[in-house]
C-alpha cells in the first residue's frame, strides 16, 4: 500500500539587521508588522529566521536591545500557537575572536508533530520540546554549530565580524542542514571596480566554499539552505562600462597621488555625469535601470554563484536589489548612494534540496521567493524570503 505523503508549509527568512539597531522606533515596528503579516499570509508550520548584524554597528551599546528584540518576536501574540521555539544569539562581543553577531530563530506550530534536532556533540537527533532560549558565546550549546571567519579570508583588512551559524532538523524524517551565513561586503566601490570579478568577489568565493565543505563533510551530508547576508555585488567594472560606452573618464586624485573619484561623463549633452564612483559613494544618473522590470536587466552582472552552480542553486529572482535601502523611515524604496544596488541577501540550497521541496504540476507555483517590505523602510537591507512545502522522507 503506498504511503501518502506528508507536506511540511515552510518559510524561511534572512535578515541584516544592522540597521534596527542603530534607528530604533519606527523601522523596528514596520519591520515586526511585515514579519508578522507575512506569517498570516503564508501559514507557515516550521520557521527559520537568520540575522545578521545583530546589535548594529554599536553593538556594545545595543546588544541588550537586540535581545529583547528576539524575546519580542518569541513572546508576541501573533506567534502563540508555535509551541516550541529555538533561538541562538552570538551576543558575546567581549570574545573578539569568537563573536559573529549572527542570530537564529526557529519556530515549529503546535500543529507540527516529529521534529528532532541534531545534537552535534551526541552525534543523534532529539526531540525538540519547548522553549530554547541561547545567547552570549554559545559556547557549549551542543545544538548549533558557529564558527567566526579566519583573519586569512580577508586579508588587508580590519577582521569583522563574519562567520557562519548551522543547525540540523528532522522535519517527518526528512533531514535538513540550515546554514546562516555572513560574508565579507565591498569595503571601497573604487577597489571594486578596479577588475572584473572584484578581489571582494575572491575573498567572499573562498569563504563560502570553506562553509560549504564544512557542511558537506561534517556528520553525514544533507541537503542544505544557506540563507543570509552573502554581500554578492554586481560585477561592478563590467557594469559601469556597458553604460558608458562613449562616456569620457575622469580620475580626481587626492593629495598622495591615489585615485579619490571616478567620473564618468557622457559626451556632449552638457557632460552630464552618468556615474560618480568613490570609496563609500556610487552616484549613477541610471535610476531606472535600478526599478524598471524588477531589475531583471541587471541580473546579468549578478554573477557571483556562478562559481557555485555544481554545487548550489537558487529560485529565480523576480525582485529588486535587496541593499542599500535608504534608512529614512519616509524614503522606504529609494537606495542610497553609497553603493551600487545588489542582491546581497539570498537563500541558496543544494541541488539535492530541490528534491524535497514539493512542486504543483498543475503549473501553478507554489514556492515564493520574495524580498519583505517592498514598500515599507525595513533599514538597508530588506529581508528576503523563501516559502514552500516541503516532502515527508517515507523511506
Amino acid at each position: 500500500m503506498m504511503m501518502m505523503e506528508t507536506l511540511t508549509d515552510v518559510l524561511l527568512v534572512t535578515a541584516n539587521v544592522g540597521s534596527l539597531f542603530d534607528n530604533l522606533g519606527q523601522i523596528q515596528n514596520s519591520w515586526l508588522l511585515e514579519f508578522y503579516t507575512t506569517v498570516d499570509t503564508h501559514k507557515p508550520r516550521f520557521i527559520a529566521l537568520h540575522f545578521q548584524e545583530v546589535g548594529g554597528k554599536d553593538y556594545k551599546t545595543n546588544m541588550t536591545h537586540a535581545e529583547n528584540f528576539f524575546w519580542t518576536i518569541e513572546s508576541s501574540m501573533e506567534m502563540s500557537d508555535f509551541d516550541r521555539v529555538c533561538i541562538y544569539i552570538d551576543s558575546d562581543f567581549e570574545t573578539e575572536d569568537n563573536f559573529t553577531a549572527l542570530g537564529s530563530i526557529y519556530f515549529i506550530h503546535k500543529s507540527l508533530e516529529n521534529v528532532q534536532q541534531y545534537d552535534f556533540s551526541a552525534k543523534e537527533f532529539r526531540l525538540v520540546s519547548g522553549r530554547n532560549k541561547y545567547a552570549d558565546s554559545l559556547y557549549g550549546v551542543t545544538t548549533v554549530e558557529k564558527e567566526k571567519f579566519q583573519r586569512n579570508f580577508w586579508p588587508d583588512r580590519k577582521w569583522s565580524r563574519k562567520g557562519y551559524m548551522r543547525t540540523r532538523w528532522l522535519i517527518h524524517n526528512q533531514g535538513l542542514d540550515l546554514v546562516n551565513v555572513h560574508l565579507f561586503h565591498d569595503a571601497s566601490n573604487l577597489v571594486a571596480c578596479k577588475c572584473s570579478p572584484s578581489v571582494y568577489s575572491t575573498y567572499r568565493q573562498k569563504a563560502l566554499r570553506y562553509v560549504i565543505s564544512r557542511i558537506s563533510n561534517d556528520f553525514g551530508p544533507l541537503p542544505f539552505f544557506l540563507f543570509g547576508d552573502f554581500n554578492f555585488r554586481l560585477d561592478t567594472l563590467r557594469l559601469v562600462q556597458d553604460l558608458s560606452t562613449t562616456a569620457e573618464v575622469q580620475m580626481v586624485m587626492d593629495s598622495t597621488n591615489e585615485v579619490e573619484k571616478i567620473i564618468y561623463k557622457e559626451k556632449g549633452n552638457d557632460h552630464k555625469v552618468l556615474f560618480q564612483i568613490e570609496t563609500k559613494q556610487f552616484l549613477y544618473l541610471h535610476h531606472k535601470l535600478f526599478r524598471e522590470d524588477t531589475g531583471q536587466k541587471l541580473l546579468e552582472y549578478d554573477s557571483e554563484t556562478a562559481a557555485f552552480d555544481d554545487i548550489i542553486t537558487e529560485e529565480e529572482i523576480r525582485f529588486l536589489p535587496s541593499y542599500p535601502y535608504s534608512e529614512d523611515y519616509s524614503k522606504p524604496t529609494q537606495y542610497m548612494n553609497t553603493r551600487c544596488p545588489a542582491w546581497c541577501d539570498r537563500i541558496l540550497m543544494s541541488h539535492n534540496t530541490r528534491d524535497v521541496i514539493y512542486r504543483r504540476n498543475d503549473g501553478q507555483n507554489n514556492v515564493v521567493y520574495n524580498i519583505l517590505g517592498q514598500k515599507v523602510c525595513m533599514g538597508d537591507h530588506k529581508p528576503v524570503f523563501l516559502f514552500f512545502a516541503l516532502k515527508s522522507n517515507n523511506q
